[in-house]
């Protein structure tokens, strides 16, 4: 991809890593499940010139003069969000996706309610109530978790629901392969009187495309950034459904308060355009096939992962990601093998597994997904060569375990990433991974 010449003149510095960020983005297989490849319309309404306008306020309620077509952007964003998910109200103003959230709690809650979310090991989010996030210091927050098998356990959640009367309860979450339990969720908190916030942020590309069940019929606000599987910028949407307004008329009225003057000042007009168009493109029938053959990808890539005795939790995936179980390889497995597969040339990331032995910092799986390797055109038979890889990477790091002396964790695991970086296995699959690339170059 072409970058700016007018920043290699002015900055040579940040353009030489632009450049070298550029050659990593083309020549390694991007699989975490959280990022992907916007397209070359969205990157050009991210950086032009409407980065240079102040808004504060909403569409023909501004602060500041000179925005007449600024109220027309946002007005589209808008328009085209409420069509795509099938709601009656959506403020396309949030920063980004933990800003979003809490514009939600501080819309519905009061500080010390109670609040439930999914637990941040068994694959939820911090902004849904951990206790090292804000929303699990201001709110009292009551964690459902996943059971043994990886799967969500209703039973369990309804029974603290029932217990703790929740003012809020979240579905979402940042590691979780089987569909959500919308409806379920939405009996749970009508039993106990709660509001219910579906965070679709990983999936919402799926949801628009029809790929995964939609949350508008069960919840009462939906929040999703932009920049996952949608394919857009790096923004967030908060949307209230008709079930919202019917529980609280003033809903869309509150979020939109807190979002301005709550919480933000004027809105990144550039990235709402931005949503705009990531918004359109979402809507067409491309975009619907390219939702599906992501599925369909991951599917095929857990089934070849699993043809190779590499474990996974659930067993398998509904959606866009997978969570590989490393508890056989050692304590903190997920380290090594972030390291290695990187050395392999694919970017991953390390991630807690349900019932977590070790850490969320040293944690003993590996969360991956095919959203971006998709983008580039990949489809099933990909998938089998991108499993062999993975699995030939993965078997470079039996031996390496985190030792249990915190004092010597430093020095080892500096020890062994530099063995990881100079493996000559390593080095031979990372050819097979530029090889892909090639084969399916990024905005060629």
């Amino acid at each position: 991809m072409k970058i700016g010449e007018h920043i290699k003149a002015r900055d040579p510095k940040i353009y030489e890593e632009l450049v070298k960020e550029s050659e990593r983005q083309q020549n390694s297989l991007e699989m975490i499940p959280s990022e992907n490849f916007a397209s070359e319309a969205v990157m050009e309404a991210s950086g032009s010139i409407l980065t240079n306008k102040y808004s504060e306020g909403y569409p023909h309620h501004r602060y500041y003069g000179g925005n007449q077509f600024i109220d027309n952007i946002e007005s589209i964003a808008i328009e085209r969000a409420k069509k795509l998910f099938g709601v009656p109200h959506a403020n396309v103003q949030p920063y980004s996706g933990s800003p979003a959230n809490l514009e939600v709690y501080l819309s519905l809650c009061s500080p010390g309610d109670v609040i439930m979310g999914q637990n941040l090991t068994d694959g939820g989010h911090l902004t849904h109530g951990f206790k090292t996030s804000v929303t699990g210091k201001i709110f009292k927050s009551i964690p459902y978790h996943v059971k043994p098998d990886g799967f969500i356990d209703i039973e369990e959640a309804r029974r603290l629901a029932m217990e703790h009367k929740p003012k809020l309860i979240w579905v979402g979450s940042t590691s979780y392969m089987r569909e959500f339990p919308f409806e379920e969720f939405s009996k749970i908190a009508e039993e106990c009187g709660a509001y219910l916030a579906a965070d679709i942020s990983h999936i919402s590309g799926l949801v628009v495309s029809g790929v995964h069940k939609s949350p508008s019929n069960y919840a009462d606000i939906i929040t999703t950034t932009t920049h996952k599987t949608l394919r857009g910028p790096r923004g967030a949407i908060i949307m209230v459904t008709e079930k919202g307004l019917k529980k609280d008329p003033l809903l869309a009225e509150k979020i939109d308060k807190t979002v301005f003057p709550g919480m933000q000042g004027g809105p990144h007009d550039h990235t709402t355009a931005a949503i705009a168009i990531a918004l359109l493109e979402a809507s067409s029938p491309e975009f619907a096939e390219y939702s599906r053959q992501i599925v369909r990808n991951a599917k095929a890539l857990a089934s070849a992962l699993t043809s190779k005795g590499i474990k996974l939790v659930t067993g398998g995936t509904d959606n866009h990601l997978l969570l590989i179980d490393l508890k056989s390889f050692g304590k903190g497995s997920g380290v090594f093998a972030q390291e290695a597969l990187e050395s392999a040339g694919i970017t991953t990331n390390k991630n807690t597994i349900p019932e977590e032995p070790s850490s969320p910092f040293f944690p003993t799986g590996i969360r991956m997904g095919t959203p971006a390797i998709t983008t580039r055109g990949m489809k099933e038979k990909q998938m089998d060569e991108i499993a062999s890889i993975i699995a030939g990477a993965l078997e470079e790091i039996r031996g390496y375990s985190l030792p249990e002396n915190r004092e010597e964790r430093h020095a080892y695991l500096e020890k062994a990433f530099g063995e990881l970086r100079e493996n000559k296995n390593l080095e031979d699959l990372r050819k097979r991974s530029e090889a892909l690339c090639r084969e399916f170059p990024l905005y060629p």
